[in-house]
């Protein structure tokens, strides 16, 4: 074979293991980096560790859950993901579903360390990040995500 060939060869190859690691990846809920760092601190207020404190959306948290929503406008899975998560909203009437524009509150986006749209955050009752997804959820993930 030519060297072209090789060199075609070993795209395709990289590609594809790309495609099957994002397919296994996306939308899947993880713990988070601030979660394990703050596993053995003291714990703050709620109103000091709230991810949502300064914003518009402080007032808008659940009683069992909140569902916050990065997306953005021309984003085909943040359409996809905004359905499911109302729908989940609608059933469980103590989760509430927020939906951020990242492009409108980059100041939020950047603090959250958010690098990709769609991305939803698990809150509990008292705005604290629980678990966070990149990438559009099922509704069995979400629904598995949320406290008992």
């Amino acid at each position: 074979m030519t060297t072209g060939a090789w060199i075609a060869i070993a795209a395709i190859a990289i590609a594809l293991a790309f495609g099957l690691y994002r397919a296994a990846t996306d939308g899947r809920f993880t713990g988070t980096k601030a979660l394990a760092a703050n596993a053995d601190a003291p714990a703050k207020s709620s109103s000091e560790s709230s991810l949502l404190a300064d914003t518009p959306w402080a007032d808008a948290l659940g009683e069992r859950a909140t569902l916050l929503q990065f997306s953005s406008a021309f984003c085909a899975p943040c359409r996809a993901t905004r359905r499911i998560l109302t729908d989940v909203a609608a059933a469980h009437p103590d989760v509430a579903h927020i939906e951020v524009d990242a492009e409108q509150h980059l100041d939020v986006v950047r603090r959250l360390d958010i690098l990709r749209t769609p991305t939803t955050i698990v809150l509990d009752p008292q705005g604290r990040e629980m678990v966070r997804a990149s990438g559009a959820p099922t509704k069995a993930q979400v629904l598995a995500s949320l406290p008992s």
